[in-house]
């Protein structure tokens, strides 16, 4: 008997739960527009900080997934679920997703011979002498690192000139979205601006323990995982990262099936493990002796 083709779904029926969370955080966005005059600043300052956190939490869980796997067989659907993750995280979908997948075309790799890293988010591309830079500079600075959208739809369009132009559609569309949140209530669009730019060193700081320690020259090592079942749960198991660097196309909710299938492989190697979520790797005595270095300033000629 022939398999059932998916009809809403594309992999798995549970991407209703990422695809529902989209949608509730946006429209909780809205809501806090709204109600911005009505609230104390004690409240303002909790929903700031929430969003700040969801940022970070959504770059790391949702919109991570929906760029291995999009959730839904419309094209329509994807399209409005990338619109909405575009407007919440003011970040465009198709943009982050052309960044994050040469991520994973360098894997964390080290500066080669012309002085630069393949993964534009590499903790080594800032670093000196082969080491990741210290964790702070990487933090908060690596946001500014990145191509303006311009230039990044610029480099979509070399291969994928059709995603480049939906590329910018988002953008616009976002500006758009946002400058209404500045008509509604404009101490709220600065204010949850900056948050936004908080939640992506929130990212920042995952990503950062989400491969110091791997080892960029070896597959099954690419990434540093972490087995904490809470954050595994709020974060659509994106603590098992070094199996998601060895099979990136695989869906979140069979993660735990492929450690599985390498766990042999994993402990022959010495892949690097931290117990905390990522975001508090920092806690992790085993990360403590791991080396960093800045990049030696370039002298001005």
């Amino acid at each position: 008997m022939p398999a059932r083709r998916a009809t809403v779904f594309a992999v798995s029926p549970w991407d209703c739960v990422p695809a529902l969370l989209t949608v509730l955080q946006f429209f909780s966005l809205v809501m806090f527009a709204c109600l911005w005059w009505h609230l104390s600043w004690t409240w303002r300052l909790f929903g700031l900080g929430l969003y700040a956190f969801s940022v970070g939490w959504n770059l790391n869980s949702v919109a991570h997934n929906f760029i291995h796997n999009p959730f839904f067989v419309s094209k329509a659907a994807n399209r409005a679920i990338a619109y909405l993750l575009s407007f919440t995280l003011v970040t465009p979908q198709t943009m982050y997703r052309y960044v994050h997948l040469k991520h994973h075309a360098g894997n964390a790799d080290r500066p080669k011979e012309f002085g630069k890293t393949i993964d534009p988010l590499s903790i080594y591309q800032f670093g000196g002498d082969g080491k990741a830079e210290p964790l702070w500079s990487y933090v908060f600075l690596q946001y500014f690192r990145d191509e303006d959208p311009f230039a990044l739809a610029r480099l979509i369009a070399v291969k994928r000139p059709r995603e480049a132009k939906e590329a910018m559609r988002e953008f616009w569309s976002m500006v758009a979205v946002w400058a209404l949140f500045f008509l509604i209530a404009w101490p709220f669009a600065l204010l949850a601006l900056f948050a936004s730019y908080l939640g992506q060193c929130l990212s920042n700081l995952s990503g950062y323990y989400e491969h110091l320690g791997g080892n960029p020259d070896l597959p099954i090592a690419w990434g540093v995982s972490t087995y904490a079942p809470l954050y595994n749960f709020l974060f659509l198991n994106n603590g098992f990262h070094a199996e998601h660097h060895f099979r990136p196309k695989v869906h979140w909710t069979k993660m735990r099936s492929v450690r599985d299938l390498v766990r042999k492989d994993e402990a022959a190697d010495q892949v690097f493990v931290i117990r905390p979520a990522h975001m508090l790797g920092f806690l992790d005595p085993r990360t403590w002796p791991i080396e960093t270095q800045a990049a030696p300033k370039q002298k001005k000629s």
